[in-house]
């Protein structure tokens, strides 16, 4: 039999780390106000850590923090899970490298979101980070298990994806992971932005993704 003791520790624990994550992200502008979410894979129980629907990312504590299974249901929490549940959960299903999700709505990331064009993975980061150029998914309203899987199809073996006219989102090994793609695509676009302002900029040689990937 398991200890309860140690998986309640194990459990407060992962809450406190997505609670820093959240904290972090919202302190660099890549989550303004309460948009976007975070969640965790718990190893232990396979469930699903997210913060909730709406809410001040400066007030959250521990008990703000939902516990979710891969259906859906919530197994700890009092709050209402963020609308974007779904989405993350799609993700847990389908992708076993997943261990953490960062849905963000970076301003650079979002301007290549508006004009629907991917973002070329200029700055060897976003190559080790993302895997290769950022897509972007065609416009869809979100919040569904079925958006999810339309956009791990745009996805493929990218750890990243731009959202059109909503974002973008970022998985990881760790949070830390996660948050570091979010963080590797931003600055992507806004070098992608400022580069084009000058002309064409030059892009890492294909010969070298291979080596950078991963």
């Amino acid at each position: 039999m398991g200890n309860p003791a140690a998986d309640n520790s194990g459990l407060l624990s992962l809450k406190q780390e997505l609670i820093a994550g959240a904290a972090l992200v919202a302190s660099i502008g890549l989550v303004p106000l309460t948009q976007g979410n975070l969640s965790l894979r718990d190893p232990s129980s396979g469930h699903i850590l997210i913060t909730p629907h709406d809410f001040p990312y400066d007030e959250l504590t521990v008990d703000d923090v939902l516990v979710l299974n891969l259906e859906g249901k919530v197994i700890d929490g009092h709050r209402e899970p963020s609308h974007e549940a779904p989405v993350h959960l799609a993700v847990y299903e389908r992708r076993a490298d997943a261990a953490a999700i960062v849905h963000a709505e970076p301003i650079y990331t979002n301007l290549f979101g508006v004009l629907h064009k991917p973002i070329a993975p200029l700055h060897v980061n976003t190559l080790i980070d993302v895997g290769g150029e950022v897509p972007v998914m065609p416009f869809a309203p979100s919040g569904s298990r079925q958006f999810g899987y339309d956009m791990l199809e745009v996805m493929g073996d990218k750890n990243a994806v731009v959202w059109a006219n909503h974002g973008m989102l970022a998985i990881g090994s760790s949070l830390d992971k996660a948050i570091h793609c979010t963080v590797m695509v931003e600055i992507s676009a806004q070098l992608y932005h400022m580069a084009l302002q000058h002309g064409e900029p030059h892009r890492i040689p294909e010969q070298y993704h291979d080596r950078l990937v991963g």
